[in-house]
């Protein structure tokens, strides 16, 4: 008898941020291949998509990977899923549309998710806090231009690893843990958007725009950093019962918040 190959399993909400589309370090074909995985009722774009900043002031980057990504996401909605653009700094012009609701999509300046479990969760792309974290200044501008310095050996030392069969790892990612200033820096955006969700009475915040992944709690707040496609190709992904899940782009659980004890809700209009 022959075996039918078993689906993927299901998510209720899934949230990517930080792909950049349109930049040379996007990692286009890994997110088309996570995409194309996918079952989920609820997928949100938490900001910076398409990197309409590095389009404007650079020469673009659009290949086939890059075309496989949309023709992915349209093939999601077209399957039933919902999709809810929430957008960043790199793709700021579209938040002209907030508002506009479309057949199972809509952009939001923000939203509001309600977890299977209860937790009421903001999410927002996270360039909100660039007031509390950047300091501006020579320094800022020296660590964006060596930034990309470091995505572009990053790219090259994993165009070497895949030659010699190895899988993914993060230059950027081993360098920014070793920087005492990079680790301040998070730290302070973390703070800032916990204490967003806070003010707003809401459980925690998911987020992105720093690319560094995170799940956890903290004095009873939630915080969840989807990670870009840039650096850390991860993802969050909710399951049916509420549990958060932080997921490479292989699939692979690299962090879990299981569900808490409560009553179920119905998911609600993205706000």
């Amino acid at each position: 008898m022959t075996s039918v190959p078993s689906l993927p399993p299901r998510h209720r909400a899934v949230f990517v941020s930080d792909v950049h589309l349109g930049s040379k370090h996007c990692h286009a074909d890994e997110l088309a291949d996570f995409l194309g995985r996918l079952r989920c009722d609820r997928l949100y774009l938490v900001g910076d998509i398409v990197d309409l900043w590095w389009m404007a002031q650079r020469r673009a980057r659009w290949d086939a990977a890059h075309n496989r990504v949309v023709e992915t996401l349209h093939a999601l909605r077209r399957a039933g899923t919902e999709l809810v653009y929430v957008p960043g700094n790199h793709d700021r012009p579209i938040r002209r549309f907030c508002g506009l609701a479309l057949p199972r999509m809509s952009v939001r300046r923000r939203a509001i998710h309600v977890t299977a479990d209860g937790r009421r969760l903001l999410v927002s792309h996270g360039d909100d806090y660039d007031g509390v974290t950047h300091f501006g200044g020579l320094q800022e501008q020296f660590g964006d231009w060596l930034y990309y310095r470091i995505l572009t050996g990053n790219q090259w030392l994993n165009r070497l690893r895949r030659t010699c069969g190895r899988r993914y790892w993060s230059l950027s990612e081993f360098l920014k843990r070793q920087s005492g200033a990079a680790e301040r820096y998070i730290e302070r955006f973390v703070q800032a958007g916990l204490a967003d969700a806070r003010r707003r009475g809401l459980d925690g915040i998911v987020c992105g725009h720093i690319h560094r992944a995170a799940l956890f709690e903290r004095d009873g707040c939630l915080y969840a950093n989807d990670g870009d496609w840039v650096e850390s190709l991860t993802a969050l992904v909710e399951d049916p019962d509420g549990t958060l899940r932080l997921l490479a782009h292989t699939g692979e659980t690299l962090a879990l918040l299981p569900a808490r004890a409560r009553l179920p809700h119905t998911m609600p209009d993205a706000a």
